[in-house]
């Protein structure tokens, strides 16, 4: 059994200037990440693709994208043309993220798009990027005159999203925790998608969002990896049903409401209060949304969850260890999780399974 080795990516760094940001992307290449991602959020971050530009031109060989970006906030054709003007300064290096809009879509009092209207921006971004002119309903066919080769990928969870992404994007990046189940389920829907599309299931790239709290005190860990728990039921409470876990405190909203937790329990600025409003979640169903606790701990939940998927055909191309909680902003003197991560998890991972 050939064990397929994924790309390892990180999602947070420090935007708190576009300087500071391009040095922090070139301190992850020079750390051992492999990828780079941003989330578009223009009330939380600064401007995605000037974060990008500044550091495509501070690195040499890191991924580097949004994720991920949706056809609410920016119009697909303007998404088209920024990934573009990326690529040209990371060719060859450069994914683009789509999806329906959480908080960039939440925080600006907007809906997020359908499963419908994400699909049209992809095939028009597709499009776009390949060099194909497309009816958009103006006076001629919109063409993007400086073209890119750049994979669209899909960050999707329900199953019509799944389907969706399996029948017309070069990847999808799914954030069903850290169940073998769950996960499979959700790969035999994008596989389903691209069979019913007429695609080679196999051809169509999986990538993986699991939340990671690294932090060596364990009673610590666990109840942030219960906020996390609770994040996945508040959006998607089907993942704990097929798990046959049960939900047994108040409704999401109302413990959201009485314990001042905003916006949501992934995104609360005090995970262990967030974690202890949720205490009534079990050990077990932490564990099936997250990995937690000290490096090796993560190392062997990493190992063992991709030797499982790879028993049953699954491989990634991308994992992305999104940190929890959120790294504290660079301290030169200190080793974060940025380069804690490298040096202490992926590193095992990779000599373990290679």
């Amino acid at each position: 059994m050939t064990i397929h080795i994924p790309k390892f990516g990180l999602n947070r760094h420090d935007t708190s200037s576009v300087s500071g940001y391009a040095k922090d992307i070139s301190r992850s290449e020079d750390s051992g990440w492999e990828a780079a991602f941003l989330p578009d959020s223009q009330l939380r971050r600064r401007d995605t693709y000037v974060l990008l530009a500044a550091a495509a031109i501070a690195t040499e060989k890191i991924v580097l994208g949004p994720l991920l970006v949706n056809p609410i906030t920016r119009h697909p054709s303007v998404t088209a043309s920024s990934i573009a003007t990326i690529s040209e300064l990371a060719p060859g290096r450069t994914v683009l993220g789509c999806g329906i809009g959480d908080t960039a879509v939440r925080l600006a009092g907007l809906k997020p798009a359908t499963v419908k209207e994400l699909e049209l921006s992809i095939h028009l971004m597709k499009s776009l990027l390949s060099g194909k002119s497309v009816e958009v309903g103006s006076a001629r066919p919109a063409r993007l005159p400086f073209p890119q080769d750049v994979p669209v990928w899909i960050a999707a969870g329900g199953p019509r999203t799944l389907e969706m992404a399996g029948s017309c994007a070069d990847g999808v990046f799914i954030r069903v925790g850290t169940n073998v189940e769950n996960i499979r389920i959700s790969v035999e829907k994008i596989r389903k998608g691209a069979r019913n599309a007429g695609r080679d299931p196999l051809s169509v790239k999986i990538g993986a969002v699991f939340h990671t709290v690294f932090v060596e005190d364990l009673e610590k860990a666990l109840l942030m990896g219960k906020s996390m728990a609770a994040g996945y039921y508040e959006y998607s409470p089907m993942l704990m049903g097929i798990l046959e876990m049960e939900w047994k405190g108040a409704h999401p909203d109302s413990i959201k409401e009485s314990e001042g937790i905003w916006p949501d329990f992934h995104h609360s600025t005090n995970l262990l209060s967030s974690g202890s409003a949720v205490d009534f979640l079990t050990e077990d169903q932490a564990r099936s949304f997250c990995f937690m606790g000290n490096s090796e701990m993560i190392t062997n939940q990493i190992v063992s969850l991709i030797n499982d998927l790879t028993s049953l055909g699954i491989n990634f191309e991308y994992v992305v260890l999104h940190p929890i909680p959120n790294p504290p902003a660079p301290d030169p003197g200190s080793r974060s999780y940025l380069e804690r991560v490298p040096a202490e998890i992926i590193s095992e991972v990779k000599s373990i399974l290679g």
